[in-house]
């Protein structure tokens, strides 16, 4: 490539990993709430988005909240997760969902990956339930993860949670959109949530929602999230709240993301089989795919592993090679009990999540792609190959 090339490249707009995607039909919802002076938390747009969320995942209720982790924190409050309790959890994940055990007081115990889904290994996981039963350990919930939008194994999971009564408190912060055996990701556990941040599947650029069957957990969690106010002419609190809410604007944003999601989700399913069309022929790169035919993944990011070996390169000169031309990437999740904050916590392990993570790349996913950012993708990634 010539310098002139290789300038012209460079001035190139950047492609993002995963950006928002607005369809325009959100601003009707977000000029609704300005002509209503709803300027607040709560409101039109709230209730109407939580109708529609609740519709699409085939739960009974749910609750617009500020974030996913603020809905998970707020399910381990309603679960009754103490200092000195455990929370079973995935290792493989972002600290978003092991970081509310933490605030409880609670001890986070890490179950690492099945090689087919990336998520929680089943047969991990009934180990440590065993195990720490068996220590006399109190294991308050199970708290499994649907990594990148890949859909765990629910039945299993559940067989087991079921199995020694243990409650499930399912992450599907990467997952609105995707299936397992044909429910909706976001309607398996006792309590779920979601996730609206910035780069998800759905943006609302910061939020997320607590779902469940159980219409009293989420008039607890509601009330929790509104400074647990009581039910008083005056202000008067008898338990400590949280301000958890969600805000009528965003939630106007939510609602006009939601009349385009499905929409969303092939976008993001032709990204990841365009990727795979292309490179999944090359010796030594593999994609993280749906196992088998009960599962649906929304592909919210498309993941590959490099096998340095075979392709003479690492996920690190990639992702190197992939910055110099304005393209973003990003390692997968570093697990989380390798990170220094947990360290010290107990964990179920069998290699998987730290091979995925020293070998794994996530790509440029984004629902706003183009056929000439995803050829220009492409590009860098071939052209990479074969410079190594």
């Amino acid at each position: 490539m010539t310098d002139k090339e290789l300038k012209t490249e460079k001035a190139e707009e950047r492609i993002f990993l995963s950006s928002p995607h607005m369809s325009g039909g959100e601003q009707k919802y977000i000029n609704e709430a300005f002509e209503q002076n709803w300027i607040a938390p709560l409101g039109p747009n709230v209730n109407e988005f939580e109708k529609v969320v609740a519709a699409y995942c085939g739960v009974k209720d749910v609750a617009a909240l500020s974030s996913g982790t603020a809905a998970i924190h707020l399910a381990l409050i309603i679960l009754g997760v103490e200092a000195g309790d455990e929370v079973i959890t995935s290792s493989f994940t972002f600290s978003g969902t092991v970081n509310p055990v933490a605030y409880q007081g609670a001890t986070p115990v890490f179950v690492d990956s099945e090689e087919e889904s990336w998520n929680m290994d089943p047969n991990l996981l009934e180990d440590a339930v065993k195990e720490r039963i068996k220590l006399g350990k109190k294991v308050k919930a199970i708290l499994p993860v649907h990594l990148y939008g890949m859909p765990a194994n629910m039945e299993a999971i559940q067989a087991i949670a079921n199995k020694y009564g243990i409650p499930v408190v399912e992450d599907a912060a990467e997952a609105l959109g995707s299936r397992f055996n044909g429910k909706p990701a976001g309607s398996f556990g006792k309590i779920s949530i979601l996730s609206f941040n910035g780069n998800k599947i759905l943006s609302t650029s910061g939020g997320g929602m607590l779902l469940s069957n159980d219409s009293k957990i989420v008039e607890q969690a509601r009330f929790l999230a509104t400074q647990a106010r009581d039910a008083a002419p005056y202000y008067q609190h008898s338990q400590i709240g949280y301000n958890y809410r969600m805000s009528n604007i965003l939630a106007g944003v939510g609602r006009g993301q939601m009349e385009v999601l499905e929409e969303r989700v092939r976008q993001r399913r032709v990204n990841h089989f365009f990727y795979r069309e292309h490179l999944e022929q090359i010796e030594g790169i593999t994609f993280l795919k749906e196992p088998n035919d009960s599962y649906f993944s929304n592909f919210w990011l498309t993941t590959i592993l490099i096998d340095p070996e075979k392709t003479g390169i690492s996920n690190k000169e990639l992702m190197e090679e992939f910055e110099k031309h304005n393209i973003e990437s990003r390692y997968l999740w570093k697990p989380m009990h390798m990170q220094p904050v947990f360290s010290d916590s107990p964990a179920y392990l069998n290699g998987t999540s730290e091979r995925l993570f020293k070998k794994g790349l996530c790509l440029p996913s984004g629902s706003n792609m183009t056929d000439s950012d995803r050829a220009r993708v492409l590009e860098i990634l071939k052209r990479t190959l074969n410079k190594m």
